[in-house]
């Protein structure tokens, strides 16, 4: 079974990329911010518009640089990074209740949680039609040296009998990582996964 959420370019990019920041703070270690542009751009696609301050129906580059330096205070880059769920949701959280979003809330799920968990709730929010942010800190495979202390977006699944990928936009590019491979990093500091949830759809 594959999943796909109705996900959004820019310039041909998918999603936003934080190397457009001119800022030198944001280009460096603006992931967590752009992660945040990203979310609030697929939720205004999907008639969440309040939570984007430019024109939905006209994605520029120009306008996602201006919207990372609005996010930029709630999520801002700092020594050692954003490397902590709760930071995330705390920051990300007083952005909601700024413009005005009553409905949409977040909790964190920890990566020292099993793979098969993260698998189970990463399908179950795209099933939902939620994104997923993501965190890793630290990885032992030097092939996943792009994601290492670096926040991205899962958009996506496939669901085979002998295997989880995740679809996740990062840098203006997509990949599809096998979960299993990707969460099981070998190293102590673990990341994690923000999982929003509506109050509407709260069990």
């Amino acid at each position: 079974m594959k999943r796909q959420l109705e996900y959004f370019t820019i310039d041909e990019a998918v999603g936003g990329n934080q190397e457009w920041f001119r800022n030198v703070v944001m280009y460096m270690g603006g992931c967590a911010a752009a992660t945040a542009c990203d979310c609030c751009i697929y939720f205004a696609r999907q008639g969440e518009e309040h939570l984007y301050p430019y024109d939905i129906q006209n994605l520029t580059k120009e306008d996602y640089i201006q919207f990372g330096m609005k996010m930029k205070p709630y999520i801002r880059p700092r020594v050692g990074g954003v490397k902590k769920l709760s930071m995330f949701i705390e920051g990300f959280s007083q952005y909601l209740a700024d413009r005005g979003e009553k409905c949409l809330a977040m909790r964190g799920f920890d990566g020292s949680e099993s793979a098969e968990k993260a698998a189970a709730v990463i399908k179950m929010q795209i099933d939902r039609g939620l994104p997923v942010p993501y965190l890793m800190l630290r990885h032992q495979n030097p092939e996943y040296k792009d994601f290492v202390w670096h926040w991205f977006l899962c958009y996506g699944y496939e669901e085979t009998e002998h295997s989880f990928r995740i679809d996740v936009a990062t840098y203006g590019e997509s990949a599809a990582l096998d979960l299993a491979d990707l969460w099981n990093t070998g190293c102590e500091e673990k990341g994690g996964l923000i999982l929003f949830e509506r109050r509407d759809q709260k069990e």
